[in-house]
């Protein structure tokens, strides 16, 4: 499978969001919330974005408090962490500071994205601890969940007032479906066959290149025709796995 990023149009939104974040009124109002169910290609998407940026990532785990929270930013930032919260969290202000300031300085987006934010939406300790690291420096920070954070962040108006972008990952349409696959498979595909996978991947990213892996695996082995290969030549072999059940759908016979 070709390793290329493929611009869907949840990337574009995810883009125009960014580009408006930017261009903000209030500077205090820096945070943005992306979400959509998962594997949409939230997290592909920003990690993309945050190695082409030099933006920080981290992963929000179910059980952080505040201090575990700033100490895997401060290793993400390649600082050792102080003892004491307090000086944790000057370092984590210092550092971020200087960063944004230099990708200012050199026309660069930078910001901090925390994936599986859903983890903190209801975590007041952090969520004030990231509103005070975003008011400080203002600095945009990106949560990233699978579709609750705005609604648990309501229950903090401090909090919610700042996010001046919000972000939902749809499912792909046919249009995307044909572009990751004209994009990514290293073998043509016809038509009925995109379309076939558009219709049993029911959207999600993440079918869409198990079918493309399955397109390609059969056909490096033939010779397709102009149109490429076809739900003719798939007929009776699995192209993905239901994700409900786990079960392998087949390509049905062309009548």
């Amino acid at each position: 499978m070709k390793n290329v990023f493929v611009e869907t149009s949840n990337v574009k939104r995810f883009q125009s969001a960014l580009a408006a974040l930017e261009q903000r009124g209030a500077q205090e109002a820096c945070l943005a919330v992306v979400d959509g169910l998962p594997g949409l290609g939230k997290t592909t998407t920003l990690k993309h974005w945050v190695a082409h940026n030099g933006a920080i990532y981290l992963r929000a785990k179910k059980e952080w408090t505040a201090a575990w929270f700033m100490n895997e930013l401060l290793e993400e930032l390649r600082v050792n962490p102080p003892y004491s919260f307090q000086k944790k969290f000057g370092k984590v202000v210092e550092e971020l500071a200087m960063r944004n300031s230099t990708a200012a300085m050199a026309r660069r987006n930078f910001a901090l994205v925390i994936d599986e934010a859903d983890h903190i939406s209801k975590k007041e300790t952090i969520l004030e601890t990231v509103r005070d690291i975003s008011d400080i420096i203002e600095l945009p920070i990106i949560l990233v969940g699978m579709g609750k954070v705005n609604d648990h962040l309501t229950r903090f108006p401090q909090v919610s007032s700042r996010v001046s972008q919000k972000v939902r990952f749809e499912k792909a349409t046919l249009a995307d479906v044909k572009t990751l696959i004209d994009q990514r498979c290293e073998v043509k595909v016809a038509d009925d066959l995109a379309g076939f996978v558009f219709k049993v991947s029911q959207g999600y990213n993440r079918e869409v290149l198990e079918a493309i892996a399955n397109i390609e695996r059969f056909g490096l082995r033939m010779e397709p025709g102009d149109q490429g290969v076809s739900m003719a030549d798939m007929a009776g072999m699995a192209i993905i796995k239901d994700r409900h059940n786990g079960q392998s759908i087949m390509v049905p016979e062309v009548l």
